[in-house]
């Protein structure tokens, strides 16, 4: 039995979403508000981990699993990550471009709450650079060391 082609991508689709968009920014919300009442974690501590939890959650999720858990599209999307698949791949989309300034602004905000800090501005800035590159153009479909390689590749 032959599977219909669809059009859409209902694993990236949702992004284009308004409500998507606003998720995104409660995420940052709920983890900042989460680290903010652990006991003993200063002001400081807290908007470093809310980075680095929104940095590494978003690059798993958006840049390492590869891959689409529907059976549809002949298998086109099979070895492309997340961010791949996001408006067929196209650049600079309003979608990837509010992506891609949501950590810029977590990063700013966190710099400034930590009193611009060193340590903890080298810790925000090595997060927020990971995430920034792997949404670069350039790193469209590559995989280095083996990192997230689908097992079709």
């Amino acid at each position: 039995m032959e599977h219909a082609v669809s059009q859409t991508n209902p694993n990236s689709t949702w992004a284009n979403l308004r409500g998507s968009w606003l998720t995104n920014l409660l995420m940052m919300v709920l983890i900042r508000l989460g680290a903010a009442i652990v006991p003993g974690i200063s002001s400081e501590a807290s908007w470093t981990l809310t980075n680095l939890v929104y940095n590494t959650s978003t690059f798993l999720m958006f840049h390492w699993v590869t891959g689409i858990p529907f059976d549809l599209n002949q298998n086109e999307y099979e070895g492309l990550t997340l961010w791949e698949q996001f408006d067929n791949g196209e650049q600079f989309t309003p979608t990837k471009k509010y992506l891609t300034a949501l950590p810029i602004g977590l990063f700013l905000v966190s710099t400034h709450y930590t009193h611009y800090d060193l340590t903890t501005f080298a810790i925000n800035l090595a997060s927020v650079l990971v995430v920034l590159i792997a949404k670069l153009p350039a790193m469209h479909k590559v995989r280095i060391f083996g990192i997230n390689k689908s097992h079709t590749d």
